[in-house]
């Protein structure tokens, strides 16, 4: 990635996912970086190379914060590549009537709390002058002004939840480090289980692996400019509305 100074250290959130290992495998193919970090729920430390590995879940903050404190300095960017939509208890609702108390608070806690808490403890992390990114998936159906088909209520919610948070950081970090960028990334469908059961209806063409999905979002990072800061960019670089 040429817009970011060589050397530094890059993580991903998530890295068990089929985006996220995908996203690994770009970085480690990016001589760019120095350390790539790999963190997952049922990962444990270890490092190979230029790759370590560590656990995390973002669901307990106790856990952010170590692996936080592991962490290489200097870090470059940091993407963040969990989310839940269905299984533990959580389904896409068809109507309101399907409205649980239990799966929104979960949908939150997975979706927005977690990449919120791991901004609170990465963030301090980022180097403190140059080019450094702070990324988080997010999903095209957690824009309000794109919403023309209603449903998915949770998932939508906590995805336009996850989208103010990393709008409200973007403001707050670039008036300490104007070289700093937050935003959403959306993937496009991915051939991942999160997508599996939701597939029949893809139009074709428009399911990608997540090598391909991940190769077009590193791009996307790797060409921001500073009107990109705070907002939410498809896979193909689009900016996707509020």
């Amino acid at each position: 990635m040429r817009s970011i100074p060589p050397g530094g250290c890059a993580v991903v959130i998530g890295a068990s996912g089929g985006i996220g290992a995908a996203l690994v495998a770009g970085l480690l193919e990016d001589e760019g970086f120095g350390t790539v970090v790999a963190l997952a729920r049922r990962f444990t430390a270890s490092a190979d190379g230029r790759l370590h590995r560590g656990p995390i879940d973002v669901t307990d903050e106790a856990s952010i914060a170590q692996a936080a404190e592991a962490l290489p300095r200097p870090v470059r960017l940091v993407i963040v590549a969990t989310g839940a939509l269905h299984g533990g208890g959580l389904q896409p609702e068809k109507t309101y009537r399907a409205l649980d108390a239990a799966a929104l608070m979960e949908s939150y806690r997975v979706n927005t709390v977690g990449p919120a808490l791991v901004a609170k403890h990465l963030l301090p992390r980022l180097a403190p002058a140059g080019r450094c990114v702070f990324a988080a998936l997010s999903a095209r159906v957690g824009s309000i002004g794109d919403n023309r088909a209603g449903g998915w209520h949770s998932y939508r919610a906590s995805k336009a939840g996850l989208n103010m948070i990393l709008r409200n950081l973007a403001i707050e970090v670039v008036r300490r480090t104007p070289d700093t960028l937050c935003v959403g990334l959306h993937p496009g469908t991915v051939d991942t289980g999160l997508s599996q059961p939701f597939q029949r209806n893809v139009a074709p063409g428009k399911l990608f692996s997540p090598a391909h999905s991940a190769a077009r979002l590193l791009q996307v990072l790797d060409g921001l400019v500073p009107g990109d800061n705070g907002n939410v960019l498809a896979w193909d670089g689009a900016t996707i509305p509020p």
